[in-house]
């Protein structure tokens, strides 16, 4: 099964996909690790759709997006996974990770892109990591 955590920087998606290894076993690739499978982009995408494809009937993969590029590699029948956070929650996490000084235009960009994800269509919707423990437990039961 390919379960695809879309979303913004700072969401929760990193901390799902580790919850998702631990409790699925499931391989974890985010945003554009897969271009360490061959030294061309193009090669690698391919290599990592046929990856993609092989683990829909498969071992699990986790497929971490924060880039709305992303989402076409998402094969159909993927487990699609929605993280959403409300922009001051999103701005504060991203500080914590900048030691505390949040540069004016990180601020910006990090506003610029809020929201980008919110029409997605999804099996499932988290926001600002309300019920993550639910969701593993139904994503669990939606792959066994």
């Amino acid at each position: 099964m390919v379960i695809g955590i879309i979303g913004e920087s700072c969401v929760g998606k990193s901390t799902l996909a580790s919850k998702l290894k631990k409790e699925l076993g499931a391989e974890v690739i985010t945003g554009r690790d897969y271009l360490r499978l061959a030294k061309s982009e193009a090669v690698a995408k391919k290599l990592f759709a046929k990856q993609l494809d092989e683990a829909l009937t498969g071992k699990h993969l986790v497929y971490v997006i924060s880039e709305r590029e992303h989402l076409a590699l998402l094969p159909d029948g993927s487990l699609r996974v929605l993280m959403t956070a409300d922009l001051p929650l999103i701005l504060e996490r991203f500080g914590l990770r900048m030691r505390g000084q949040l540069p004016e235009p990180v601020k910006q960009m990090l506003e610029k892109k809020h929201g980008s994800f919110d029409q997605e269509v999804c099996n499932f919707h988290i926001h600002n990591n309300t019920g993550m423990e639910s969701v593993v437990e139904k994503i669990r039961e939606a792959v066994f």
